[in-house]
């Protein structure tokens, strides 16, 4: 650029310095975005033999799939069913987000799949950690994509508490713990107990295993336990016997479980009510 005198200046734009700037934050934002996203991605874990038959291309051949989701959910499964020894630890699920960054791996991870020994198509997976809404559909879609649908019945055992339960009946809700149950339109058996009431819904887990089932025609039923009982309660866990009832043939529950076995697992013997908090 030229002055009036004759001087040649450099051109200097503060635009295009700005748009150098906002180049070198967006491809920061963006590398930034990838690793939260790599670091977020739900990892399945399965054992050698599954593993190399999966890499193989076969599915996992799945008659019955348990799903629990939550503390007492997975605990009845524990104190009910899975305190034989029919049953062996197949593969865990690891995942990391703001409310879960426990890095258990095995038995000791919060959600682990087991499988029956003498009746390799059941599968059952306890769910103990908070999956994060943007990491629900990779979950389900993960685990569903390693098991073959055909003749596949799901069944979802699901914790909540009671005072998320939308009733005018206040006796309905005084009754704690109850079930209510959601299916899918290929679900042909009759639920255990009555459907959940409009306008209350399912979420989490159990609303994005319940829709991919829906999507899929995949025979699934949600039993869902409203509690008023903050964590792990010996009764709420026992509400959820009559859900397993339909699988008689393919699961045995233990009807009368040592008393070693139930203080294991129900570690908080104070009974709080949360109707009020």
């Amino acid at each position: 650029m030229a002055t009036f005198f004759g001087e040649v200046l450099s051109v200097y734009s503060r635009a295009v310095e700005e748009d150098d700037e906002d180049l070198d934050e967006n491809e920061e934002d963006e590398q930034i975005r990838r690793e939260l996203e790599e670091k977020r991605e739900v990892q399945l874990h399965w054992s050698p033999e599954i593993s190399e038959s999966l890499k193989s291309g076969n599915k996992l051949q799945c008659s019955d799939f348990v799903l629990a989701v939550g503390h007492n959910a997975a605990r009845f499964l524990s104190v009910y069913v899975l305190g034989s020894a029919g049953w062996d630890a197949v593969g865990h699920a690891s995942l990391w987000n703001e409310r879960n960054r426990a890095g258990q791996t095995g038995e000791e991870a919060a959600c682990v799949f087991y499988r029956q020994k003498d009746n390799p198509s059941v599968l059952i997976c306890q769910v103990t950690c908070y999956i994060a809404e943007d990491q629900l559909f990779q979950w389900t879609e993960k685990v569903f994509d390693c098991m073959q649908h055909r003749q596949l019945n799901v069944t979802v055992l699901s914790d909540s508490s009671v005072a998320d339960f939308k009733s005018a009946d206040y006796l309905c809700c005084s009754s704690a713990p109850f079930l209510r149950s959601l299916h899918t339109a290929a679900f042909s058996a009759a639920p255990v107990c009555q459907s959940l009431e409009q306008p209350n819904i399912i979420t989490g887990l159990s609303a994005a295993v319940l829709n991919h089932c829906e999507v899929h025609r995949v025979a699934a039923v949600v039993y869902q336990c409203y509690s008023d009982v903050i964590g792990p309660d010996s009764v709420t866990m026992e509400t959820f016997k009559p859900a397993l009832t339909k699988l008689a043939k393919s699961i045995q529950l233990d009807s009368s479980p040592s008393t070693d076995v139930l203080r294991k697992f129900v570690r908080n013997t104070n009974i709080q009510s949360n109707l009020y908090i």
